[in-house]
């Protein structure tokens, strides 16, 4: 059996490990290891999502799991290189830091976790305390240094000191889980270790005692350098509310063919054998794209459950032609229809028209022409008569899929 050292290099966890071999955090004797999490939003979004999958495979190695939701952090802000962060109200805090707990527990598969939110010691520090027996181990030499603190006093707007100081309470909240649970593990994201560090230092000096780092890196699409994690330039979030399955399931299925091998590492529990078996499988074929059908399946099963992967895929089925309308339940049209454009028609009304309402076409002329060129098609049929009407037989539970080209597709919904 592979050492958890192996798996999280060869699937690309890791960036940065405070030790000098990785395997002296992950080999030896199980360790207590924390993730840190502000809650800045209602949700999860996949840019966070490879440092789950790397806690899941701390947690499933036997070591014991410490989840921190920062609802004491996240009222002040970690600094960013550019702007200062809005400060929230507490009871929005509080809000999200439950919701967040609610979708990591589910990301981690049922592993036993202990939850802690750092509002719980945070707010009721000393300052006198803190500043005496935690800020005396900073110097103001080393803090300015850290990327987005050094940015921020080059900018015109400069940082506050609520800023300033987040470095001081991350690691307060090592030396705490050290102190508390004998936590000996942070990781987090490669923009997080400046502040993982700190703790890392804080403990030496307080403690002297070893205590590690690490973290993941920055995961990029290949295919165009931008950051992972935006679709449309809009963030993709594993709250349903806010990114449906289906949505979400067409983001995993668009990834592109530079990066869908590193996303069935990173996102997926799929055996290593079994990823190298879906990717010869896609140098074989690459237009049926099985690598890219089984990364939005996996991650969609992880997210959402088997039941929500299924329908999202099925919908994607019928939507492009591999699946027919009538396999959908009711439940599978409702998902169809908040996928793809709908319009209302009624029956009698001309294909023709039809595709005039739902601006498949712009012009009778336009209609006619495709038709003519046997580019429409409604359901599996290809429609080439301009005389051709609907018939209450062309639809399924009130619905018809109308396609001009392989691209471009309507819902028609029959009026009662």
């Amino acid at each position: 059996m592979a050492k958890l050292s192996e798996i999280l290099k060869s699937r690309g966890y890791i960036y940065q490990h405070s030790s000098e071999k990785l395997s002296e955090i992950t080999d030896g004797d199980k360790r207590t290891v924390y993730l840190g999490v502000d809650p800045t939003a209602d949700s999860i979004h996949v840019g966070n999502l490879a440092v789950y999958m790397l806690l899941r495979r701390f947690a499933e190695a036997g070591h014991k799991i410490i989840l921190l939701i920062g609802g004491g952090t996240a009222l002040v802000g970690d600094p960013k290189p550019d702007a200062e962060r809005a400060l929230n109200d507490a009871s929005v805090v509080a809000a999200r830091a439950q919701m967040l707990q609610s979708q990591a527990e589910k990301l981690l598969g049922g592993v036993e976790v202990r939850v802690v939110n750092n509002a719980d010691w945070l707010t009721q520090l000393n300052l006198m305390e803190f500043l005496r027996d935690t800020g005396k181990h900073f110097t103001v030499n080393n803090l300015i240094k850290k990327d987005a603190i050094s940015a921020r006093m080059k900018s015109d707007e400069g940082i506050s000191y609520t800023e300033f100081s987040y470095p001081l309470l991350q690691a307060y909240d090592y030396w705490h889980l050290y102190d508390q649970y004998g936590c000996d593990v942070q990781i987090g994201g490669s923009d997080q270790w400046g502040n993982i560090v700190a703790g890392v230092d804080l403990i030496r000096r307080k403690e002297n005692a070893t205590v590690f780092a690490l973290s993941c890196p920055l995961v990029l699409d290949k295919a165009t350098g931008k950051k992972f994690g935006k679709s449309e330039d809009n963030a993709v979030w594993i709250d349903p509310k806010m990114t449906s399955p289906y949505a979400f399931y067409q983001f995993w299925l668009n990834a592109s063919d530079e990066s869908v091998e590193d996303y069935l590492k990173l996102f997926t529990l799929l055996e290593d054998m079994e990823v190298a078996a879906i990717m010869e499988l896609q140098k074989r074929d690459a237009k049926e794209r099985h690598a890219q059908k089984t990364l939005a399946r996996e991650v969609t099963t992880l997210v959402h459950g088997t039941d929500e992967a299924a329908k999202a895929e099925r919908v994607t089925q019928v939507l492009f032609g591999e699946a027919s309308l009538a396999e959908l339940d009711k439940e599978g049209t409702a998902t169809l229809k908040a996928a793809a454009p709908t319009c209302m028609v009624k029956a009698g009304a001309l294909v023709a028209d039809a595709l005039i309402v739902s601006k498949l076409a712009t012009s009778k002329r336009e209609a006619k022409q495709f038709l003519k060129d046997r580019a429409v098609i409604l359901n599996a049929e290809v429609i080439a008569d301009d005389k051709r009407k609907l018939e209450a037989s062309d639809f399924h539970m009130g619905l018809a899929l109308l396609k001009r080209g392989k691209r471009n597709v309507c819902v028609l919904q029959l009026e009662n």
